[in-house]
This record gives C-alpha cells, structure tokens and sequence, in this order.
C-alpha cells in the first residue's frame, strides 16, 4: 500500500518541519541565526530526513542533507565557541 506513510516517512516530513520552520523564523526576525538553537534544529531536522532517505534513497538528497547537517554542525560549534569566550570574558577581574 503505498498511500500509507512509514514510520521513516513520518519521521522526515517532522525533520522538513523543522527546518523549514526554524528558516522561517529566521527570516521573519523570530528566531536569531547566531545562537545555537538555530543550528541545533537544522542539524535535528537534517538527521531526521537523513532517516527518511535511508528508507527510500534519493543519492542527491542524501548529499544535500549531509551538507545541510555538516553545516548545522559548524553553526552549532560557534555558538559553542561565542558562549564561551563570552564567560571567559566576564569571569576576567
């Protein structure tokens, strides 16, 4: 039957969702870029459809998605990173 959806599918339209949304957001001044939130929802929502991908493949989507993930993956290292310099800088007499 392939009008239902699997497990797989349900688990990437939730992971579409989420980055659509968050870009929404994002674009409407709702949600800042630079703070990790951002890119911890991308990188959520690039793993999720990596998960529908693995269900039924589509190679360049799969390449995107990686991408999409490294990326968020970066994102998410950098406010990382912003946070703590900021905490070294006040912890400084």
């Amino acid at each position: 039957m392939e009008g239902v959806l699997s497990i797989p599918d349900v688990i990437g339209y939730g992971g579409v969702a989420l980055v659509v949304g968050t870009y929404f957001l994002s674009q409407i001044g709702k949600m800042d870029s630079t703070r990790m939130l951002y890119p911890a929802l991308n990188a959520a929502g690039a793993v999720m459809i990596l998960v529908s991908l693995f269900h039924r493949p589509n190679p360049p989507s799969i390449v995107i998605e990686f991408f999409w993930l490294a990326i968020s993956i970066v994102g998410v290292a950098r406010a990382l990173l912003k946070k703590n310099d900021r905490v070294k800088f006040q912890e400084r007499p």
